[in-house]
């Protein structure tokens, strides 16, 4: 008997999409992911994180960088 994938909610989703990209997804959630029922929660996951990413890039440069330069 197989045992059937189970359905992913967007924010365990957006949690495994931060854990892997920091690089500290554990196998278990890896092997959960790979099996997901829908991935279109992992894709939409993933935009929104990074977007968000780059956001926060974008603003800790700003931060940094003198406005005088331009």
């Amino acid at each position: 008997m197989t045992e059937q994938p189970k359905k992913t909610g967007f924010f365990t989703a957006l949690f495994s999409i931060m854990a892997a990209a920091f690089g500290v997804q554990t196998s278990k959630n890896m092997e959960r992911d790979l099996n997901a029922t829908n991935p279109v929660m992992y894709v939409i996951a993933a935009l929104i994180f990074v977007a968000c990413f780059i956001g926060v890039i974008l603003v800790v440069v700003k931060l940094v960088v003198p406005d005088h330069l331009s």
